[in-house]
C-alpha cells in the first residue's frame, strides 16, 4: 500500500468514527436535563423546555413528529446532526411542526433564559397518512373580545392559538381530548371538570390534559391578556 493510500485509508477510518461516536453519543430527550418530562399519555409526551443564556441542550433524539411552543422571545442556534447549524429568531408563543426522526441541539445565543415546550405526536406513526378528521385546517376566527387562529392539523392533532381580552370569550371546541399549553400567565372561568364553573390559574409554561374536551365556553378573568395554545386530539 502507498503512503498516499495509506493516508487515505487512515484520513477515512478518522471520519468513520467521528461520525459514528457523533451517532453514539445522541441521548434520548429524558436523558438531557434541560428537557423535562411533565405529562405523558397514549397521545402525546411534553417537555418543558429551560437553556440558560449562552448554554445549549445535549445532542438528542427526536423520534417522533412533534410541535413546539416558544415562550419569550428567543435567539436560537438550531444544530441537526449531518447539517449546518441555523440560526432563528423565535417570537413569544411562536408555535411550529416538525418531522421526527433526527437528532439535534439546541444552543441558546440570548442573554436570557430560552423556555418552550415540546410536545411529541406519539401516534404519529398510525396518524400520519390517515385520511383528514377535521373541517378546518387553517382559519382565523374572531371570537367575543379574542382571536383564535387554527394553525396546522398534523398526525391526527389540530394546534390553534388564542389570545383572549380580559372579559374575553373562548367558546370551546368539540368533544375530544384537549391539551391546553399556557403562553402568557392566565385565569380563565368555565365549567373544566363537569361539576359547575370554576377557576383556572396556570402559569407561562403550564399545561393541562382535558380527557373530554374543553367543550364549554370559558372566560377570561384575569387581569391581563390570556394566550394560549390547544391541540385536540380524535379519540
Amino acid at each position: 500500500m502507498t503512503a498516499l493510500r495509506l493516508a487515505s485509508t487512515v484520513f477515512l477510518s478518522t471520519v468513520l468514527c467521528f461520525a459514528q461516536a457523533r451517532a453514539q453519543s445522541a441521548v434520548e430527550m429524558t436523558a438531557d436535563p434541560t428537557h423535562r418530562l411533565v405529562l405523558q399519555n397514549r397521545y402525546v409526551r411534553v417537555f418543558q423546555v429551560d437553556v440558560a443564556p449562552r448554554s445549549a441542550t445535549l445532542l438528542h433524539l427526536h423520534h417522533h413528529d412533534y410541535t413546539f411552543v416558544t415562550l419569550g422571545v428567543a435567539e436560537v442556534s438550531n444544530e441537526v446532526e449531518g447539517k449546518n447549524p441555523v440560526t432563528l429568531k423565535l417570537q413569544d408563543g411562536e408555535t411550529g411542526f416538525l418531522a421526527g426522526n433526527f437528532a439535534h441541539l439546541a444552543r441558546n445565543l440570548s442573554t436570557s433564559p430560552l423556555r418552550s415546550l415540546i410536545i411529541e405526536f406519539l401516534l404519529d406513526d398510525s396518524e400520519r397518512n390517515a385520511p383528514g378528521r377535521w373541517d378546518e385546517d387553517r382559519a382565523l376566527h374572531i371570537l367575543h373580545g379574542g382571536t383564535e387562529e387554527i394553525l396546522f392539523a398534523k398526525d391526527g392533532a389540530r394546534a390553534s392559538k388564542v389570545e383572549l381580552q380580559t372579559a374575553g370569550i373562548d367558546p370551546g371546541r368539540k368533544s375530544g381530548p384537549q391539551l391546553l399549553l399556557a403562553v402568557s400567565d392566565l385565569v380563565l372561568r368555565g365549567d373544566f371538570s363537569g361539576t359547575g364553573a370554576s377557576n383556572l390559574g396556570m402559569k407561562s409554561g403550564d399545561v393541562k390534559w382535558f380527557p373530554h374536551g374543553l367543550n364549554q365556553r370559558a372566560t377570561n378573568v384575569g387581569t391581563q391578556t390570556a394566550r394560549y395554545v390547544v391541540l385536540e386530539f380524535q379519540e
